[in-house]
């Protein structure tokens, strides 16, 4: 087995992780990988039944336990929906995060995708992946990190931008054996179901993550998977850490 890592997966809404690398989280942790699962909200505006609030507590309460399936702690940045903006004050708590948590890979939203808060919490995770290690850049009392994390982003929703067109992995995960799991870890968070099917015509939000993880296996001959790519640009690491922690299940994109 690998040596243990700190991993950080970080998204904008309680959810997303699950539907879009729930299997490759469940993955690392049976490889006895240290995960933090970190949302941006707390997810105040997905209802139609309660104050914001109230949704906001029980969400979270949704997402701690999705987390504890898999043995990884849960953690809210505390924005607030349809409000993540990249800005200096915003850019310091997701540092502050990231030094907090020390992770040595870092694991986000796409930069394209259908949904503002996703696009933002992006920018302002690679932002803080370099700003983490920059000591005179000023957050909380965790001290600056000694080392940029390796980035990777995960795939959009459905797999498209905001124009339909499809962004390609640069990798897929084989998370077929993972997939009892992933469906698990999403059905914690049964507060969604009602919204989904009122505001995104959703009605089964499991059965359609399901559909997506299949969508994505196909690209790689495979029942199902989960897609990411890796940032590159200097000076983040180039080295495939992301791959050599999750092992034998990596798949390259032809």
């Amino acid at each position: 087995m690998a040596e243990k890592t700190r991993i950080l997966a970080i998204h904008a809404h309680p959810d997303d992780i699950e539907i879009l690398a729930g299997g490759t989280m469940a993955k690392l942790a049976e490889r006895g990988h240290s995960l933090v699962l970190a949302t941006m909200t707390a997810g105040d505006c997905g209802t139609r039944e309660y104050d914001a609030e109230t949704i906001a507590g029980i969400r979270k309460r949704e997402a701690a336990a999705s987390a504890n399936l898999i043995g990884a702690e849960y953690l809210c940045a505390g924005f607030r929906d349809l409000v993540i903006f990249s800005d200096d004050v915003s850019r310091r708590r997701v540092t502050e995060l990231l030094r907090v948590v020390r992770p040595r890979v870092v694991i986000t939203a796409s930069p394209a995708d259908y949904h503002c808060d996703h696009e933002a919490t992006s920018l302002l995770v690679r932002d803080a992946c370099f700003a983490a290690g920059v000591p005179n850049y000023k957050t909380g009392d965790a001290p600056a990190l000694d080392w940029i994390p390796h980035l990777y982003f995960m795939d959009p929703i459905e797999g498209v931008d905001r124009n339909g067109s499809p962004v390609h992995p640069d990798f897929g995960v084989d998370v077929g054996k993972q997939m009892e799991m992933k469906r698990e870890m999403l059905a914690c968070h049964e507060s969604q179901r009602e919204w989904l099917r009122k505001h995104h015509g959703i009605d089964d939000y499991i059965e359609s993550m399901t559909q997506w993880t299949s969508s994505i296996g196909q690209r790689f001959r495979l029942p199902y998977a989960e897609g990411f790519r890796h940032y590159r640009v200097h000076p983040y690491p180039i080295s495939e850490l992301l791959p050599a922690l999750v092992g034998d299940v990596i798949i390259p994109a032809a």
